[in-house]
């Protein structure tokens, strides 16, 4: 409770982040958390048209990589075609060559830490700390219903799916926001309200990076 109180002691906190490993290039980082059907698509875009962050899908850069052609892109190719996950390293790499090549210091980072393993990698690859997890919290009967919504085919086949889907979610993705929210720095946010709710609740978390007018 209380998280968006203290959303302004952000700014701060981040200039710790001096000695990173992106050529001394002083970022801020945000994670983008929550489960399939939580709409942390939107409100990443949201953010991005009213506060100024570049957003960086751990998965886009993945596609975007493989479809390169590159060594690493065929490596990853059939990493994933074998049903073996990329390595933390991999993703890290990709993600970090995206912060330096882009000349904002202002990203979101969606999907990723996945894991607690991830989330060290990470943290000693890059030597960056996030400013704060910015969390979208939603029941599994509210993501069931709105990934139903806008699937098509077998219902039976979706909802097991979908139930898998959030399986995997529980158990690796809530150690990370536990973790974090241990440091106090989970901010939040309840994703079953209407979008436009949502993104009143995220405005208020985002207000210190506002745009200079």
């Amino acid at each position: 409770m209380g998280s968006v109180v203290d959303a302004p002691a952000v700014v701060a906190q981040n200039e710790e982040v001096a000695e990173n490993m992106l050529g001394g290039k002083k970022v801020t980082v945000v994670f983008v958390l929550g489960g399939p059907g939580t709409g942390k698509g939107t409100q990443c875009a949201n953010i991005v048209e009213h506060f100024g962050f570049t957003h960086l899908s751990a998965g886009d850069l993945l596609r975007a990589e493989i479809k390169s052609g590159s060594e690493n892109g065929t490596m990853i190719e059939n990493m994933i075609k074998e049903g073996k996950i990329v390595p933390s390293e991999v993703t890290i790499k990709l993600l970090q060559e995206a912060m330096i090549k882009n000349e904002n210091d202002k990203f979101l980072i969606d999907g990723f830490p996945r894991n607690e393993e991830n989330r060290g990698a990470f943290e000693n690859v890059t030597k960056i700390s996030p400013a704060f997890v910015l969390f979208f919290d939603c029941s599994e009967q509210e993501m069931e219903r709105r990934l139903l919504a806008r699937n098509e085919g077998r219902v039976d086949d979706n909802i097991e799916t979908i139930r898998k889907r959030f399986k995997v979610y529980v158990e690796s993705s809530l150690p990370v926001i536990e973790y974090y929210n241990a440091k106090d720095k989970v901010k939040k946010i309840d994703a079953s309200k209407p979008i436009p709710e949502v993104f009143e609740d995220v405005k208020a978390i985002f207000a210190p990076y506002a745009k200079a007018a």
